[in-house]
Parts: C-alpha cells; sequence; structure tokens
C-alpha cells in the first residue's frame, strides 16, 4: 500500500519528502507527479514506506501537520479506478442526438 501525501508546497522535491517520512521507516519510493501540459507538480505525492505499521505511524503524526508552510492532507492511497476507453459521455457515438 502507499500513502497519499496532499496539499503540498509546489516546491517541494522527493528528497524533501524522503527525509520527513524516514523519520518513521524506510521509505521504499516516493512519487510527485506532474502536470502532463505544464510539467508543474500537482500539489501531492505518494510515498511508499516499508510496512504498514510504518505507514500508520506516519499518517497519524503528519495528517494536519503544517510542513512547509501548509496543512498536510497525509491518508492511505486509494487503488486508482479503472478508466474505460468508451470516453464517456463526451460526442455522439452513434446513439440518437437528443437536443434538450
Amino acid at each position: 500500500m502507499s500513502i497519499y501525501v496532499g496539499n503540498l508546497s509546489y516546491e517541494v522535491t522527493q528528497d524533501d519528502l524522503t527525509q520527513t517520512f524516514a523519520e518513521y521507516g524506510t521509505v521504499k519510493r516516493v512519487q510527485l507527479p506532474t502536470d502532463r501540459e505544464t510539467g508543474k507538480l500537482r500539489g501531492f505525492a505518494f510515498v511508499e514506506l516499508d510496512t504498514d505499521a510504518e505507514e500508520d505511524a506516519a499518517i497519524e503524526a503528519l495528517d494536519g501537520a503544517e510542513w512547509m508552510g501548509r496543512n498536510l492532507k497525509v491518508n492511505k492511497a486509494k487503488p486508482r479506478e479503472e478508466r474505460g476507453s468508451s470516453g464517456g459521455s463526451w460526442g455522439n457515438k452513434g446513439g440518437s442526438s437528443r437536443r434538450y
């Protein structure tokens, strides 16, 4: 499992997160997603620690804590939802063209 870390400063680095979470256990991985268009950080990260107990300790200590001028939102990451290839309801794919 991994931890979701939200409300991050846009100045945060992978090293910053690794150092902070290392206080609670062995950091296995840190992911800092970036915007596809701009390449800028998106303000959240995923951190994976060695054990569930270490992750629980980090969540307990850091959720709501002020860090780099922001109050962190830290919890268990939810599994990523599969996105269907249908594209949702955008556009008319052969169905009737209703107008309201």
